[in-house]
């Protein structure tokens, strides 16, 4: 009986010496790999935002991308309740998703004005340009809403007349692979290119069709076909994109910045 009690003290001891070493090191991974972690992170943020804006290659090395990121990209932040540019935050370290979770930086949406089914919208929003001769060539917006399952973060570039979408995609979802998933389909995000989200009076006419765009139609330039098997996911795209390009998002920014007023 005495051996036996030896016996379990001793493999309880071990065991717990076991589980407190994997904790250590498991503990200091995790904060050796942090840095390394959020470096990456940011490098994917880089390269989605030269994808949408139509720069450089997919096979780009972590070093190419962030150096034509640093020549072509200027981030700015936008004040989203005054619709204009602003210093109260630095562009290079300010987080707006960390922002809608601030109550002193964000603001909860009604019901009926959370289309995109976010729940708070920040007050700043940081957008991305890209310039050539001194004007502005192509603005990178961001856009996040929910889907089916989970919400989408991505970007829609727009050519300089603030109105031609050069491109829109998402860098994370959880959107079912093959259905809703297909929103990352090149196809897909091949229809958007030189689509005008807005109309000759200037009214937000984006629409995601189901069944598919008429080709003959006037409304085709403004449209894009819905993602086959997937209509609440198509649903959330055409309302997330409704919400930022809207006066609650980036609709007064727009505005702004096409009368010089930005």
């Amino acid at each position: 009986m005495s051996n036996q009690k030896e016996s379990t003290a001793r493999t309880l001891t071990v065991a717990l010496a076991v589980c407190l070493v994997c904790s250590v090191f498991v503990a200091g991974a995790a904060v050796a790999l942090k840095p390394t972690q959020v470096e990456n992170r940011q490098l994917d943020k880089q390269r989605s935002i030269l994808a949408i804006a139509g720069l450089g290659d997919a096979d780009m090395s972590g070093k190419q991308v962030k150096a034509l990121y640093k020549e072509r990209i200027v981030a700015k932040v936008v004040d989203l309740e005054t619709g204009t540019f602003t210093d109260a935050h630095d562009a290079s370290t300010f987080d707006p998703l960390k922002a809608a979770k601030d109550p002193k930086l964000s603001d909860t949406l009604p019901g009926d004005e959370d289309i995109a089914s976010i729940k708070r919208r920040e007050r700043f929003a940081t957008v991305y340009l890209v310039e050539k001769d001194g004007q502005l060539d192509t603005l990178i917006l961001p856009v996040r809403g929910y889907g089916l399952w989970s919400t989408l973060y991505g970007f829609m570039a727009l050519k300089g007349d603030l109105n031609t979408v050069v491109g829109m995609g998402f860098y994370q979802h959880a959107e079912t692979p093959g259905l809703g998933g297909e929103v990352d389909n090149p196809k897909w995000k091949g229809l958007w290119p030189g689509k005008t989200l807005f109309d000759e009076e200037g009214t937000l006419a984006v629409d995601i069709v189901k069944g598919g765009v008429d080709p003959q139609s006037p409304k085709a330039i403004h449209q894009v076909d819905s993602l086959a098997g997937a209509t609440l996911t198509s649903n959330g795209v055409e309302n997330l994109l409704r919400f930022w390009l809207g006066q609650r998002g980036f609709g007064p920014f727009i505005a702004n910045l096409r009368n010089g007023g930005a």
